[in-house]
This record gives structure tokens, sequence and C-alpha cells, in this order.
């Protein structure tokens, strides 16, 4: 059998390595994928709105709560003792208006009555049917009658008393409507559906107004992606993506670009770099990319956590 030259196999390799570049270059141009990527959920740290101990946790580490359950209480004591205390004071305070109220209403009855009781006495008078001195008593109760009504009035129609009546009654509402407020935030609800994480709270533990006890994490789970800024030349918002995390493997979990930020991670971290000196060295930049999963998954199987690594690739083409 006859040899085949040495130029038939080196044509032959060209040949190879030339179609394996022309797939690659399709398939390259095709695709973007990155693995400076991760899953990120939503976090909230909740924290109590008022100081005071710790005296019921109804939650611990890694427990699923829904928005609205109870989750922590603090003592109420001091805090239902205040409310009673200005719901009293308001209490009275609103009654004295209402007495002053009711006896300008008394008031006005009286004086009513005593001028119809003057006007006929006076005619009485007249005719000679009831002597001086019966009309000057009766004209003496009218006056007393008129001088409680000008009082009654001066109490309530005062600018200066009915402004400060005024003023105590809505300084002591605001402060009985915050200590109700203050009251119900002795108990703590979680304010969103999630999972407890970093659980930094026991009974019995006295905690202030802002503290953080513990974080939420949502099950509402997606990709943030940095990509190199040569790499989004033809990425848009809405095109398919394959996403592989490495906790799970070869598993292709599906997506889509949900949104691509308008600066570079860098540009908007909290510090970003500044050029103080006046030199320059180009470094390519990384622009972060939401990438939302387009499947349900099955949370059961895969329990996806803020955190994990991932690789997404996007078909650009």
């Amino acid at each position: 059998m006859k040899r085949m030259p040495k130029r038939f196999f080196v044509t032959l390799i060209i040949a190879v390595i030339s179609v394996v570049a022309i797939v690659f270059y399709i398939h390259s141009s095709k695709y973007q994928h990155t693995d400076d990527a991760y899953l990120e959920s939503h976090m909230v740290s909740v924290a109590p709105k008022v100081t005071g101990q710790i005296i019921e946790v109804y939650i611990d580490d890694n427990d699923k709560v829904k928005a609205g359950d109870l989750v922590a209480k603090i003592d109420p004591v001091d805090y239902k003792i205040r409310y009673e205390e200005l719901d009293a004071q308001y209490e009275k305070t609103l009654l004295q208006q209402n007495v002053a109220k009711a006896n300008l209403k008394a008031a006005n009855s009286e004086i009513e009555l005593a001028q119809k009781d003057l006007n006929r006495y006076k005619k009485l008078y007249e005719a000679g049917a009831v002597s001086k001195q019966t009309l000057d008593s009766q004209q003496t109760k009218y006056d007393m009658a008129l001088a409680r009504q000008n009082q009654a009035q001066n109490d309530i129609f005062s600018n200066a008393k009915n402004k400060v009546a005024d003023a105590d009654l809505k300084r002591i509402k605001s402060q009985k409507d915050m200590a109700k407020l203050n009251l119900s935030y002795t108990n703590i609800y979680a304010p969103q559906d999630g999972y407890v994480t970093n659980k930094r709270v026991e009974k019995g533990a006295y905690v202030q107004k802002g503290q953080a006890l513990f974080t939420l994490v949502s099950e509402e789970t997606w990709v943030v992606a940095n990509f190199k800024e040569s790499q989004l030349k033809d990425m848009k918002v809405g095109q398919e993506v394959e996403i592989k995390i490495d906790t799970f493997g070869n598993k292709v979990f599906k997506g889509k670009v949900d949104s691509i930020q308008k600066t570079s991670g860098a540009k908007s971290s909290l510090f970003p770099p500044e050029n103080a000196v006046g030199s320059f060295v180009k470094i390519v930049q990384r622009i972060p990319v939401k990438i939302v999963f387009t499947e349900k998954i099955d949370t059961n199987k895969y329990q996806l956590a803020a955190g994990m690594s991932c690789v997404p690739k996007v078909k650009v083409k």
C-alpha cells in the first residue's frame, strides 16, 4: 500500500484546525459568557422601632416566614402604661371642654327663661298686679343669668383660652397617638416573605431602636453577571440566557437579560477609584447585567441561595 505523502497530513491538520477555529468563532460571536457572576436576592434587615427587653422570639435561623408573621415581642408594659396615662389625660381635657360647652348651653336656656319672666313681670307691674320690689327681684335674677351667660361665653370664645384649650387637646391627642403606635411596635412582624438568616437576638436580650435582629432573604432570586465592556456590543434586554450554577454542575437553567446597569461596577462602588496623580492605565471595565430566570424552579430540588457562583451564557445573535 502506497504511503500518503507528508504534505497531505499537514494539509489535513490545517484544515481541521481551520474548521474548529471557524466553528469556535461562530459560536463565540453568537454567545457571550462570564464566570464573574453570582445569585442575588432581596435582603431586609429586621430591627425594632422601639427600645425594650425581648420577651418572646418565634423564629430561628433558616426558618421560612410570611410577610406579617409575628417574629418577636418586646415587653409592652411600660408602653401600655404610657398610653393609658395619655388616654386618661386626653379624655379629661376633652371632658373639660365639653363641660364648658354644656355650661354655655345651660346659661343660654336660663337667660331665655329669665328674659321671658322679666317681660311678663314688667307687664304685670304696669297693670298694678305686682309691686316694684317684685319687679326688681325679677330684674336681679335676669342680671345674674346674663352674667352667667357672659362668663360661659368667655370660657368658650375667649381667644386666648380657646387657643390654649385647643392646643392642649391637639398636643395630648398627638402624644396619645404616638404612644399607641409605640405600643403596637412592641410586636415585631416580618416585613416580607423569606428565610431567616444571621439571627442575632435571643429571649431576654435588651434591644435598642434600630438594632438589627436578623436578616430576611427573599425567595426571589436573580443573577448579577459582570461582563467585560467589550462583551456588551450586541447584548440587549430580553435576550435568552443559559445559566449554570456551580452547585448543580451541568444543570442548565433558562433565563433572560432583564437590564444592563448604566455604570460600571467600579464607578458605582462605595469608593470609586480616582486618578489623583494624573497617571492613567487603561483597565477593562465590567458592567453588571441583571438576568432573571424564565422557568419555574423546583426549590425542593434546587435550593438557590444568594451568593452562589454561576456562569451565564447570553445568546446575542
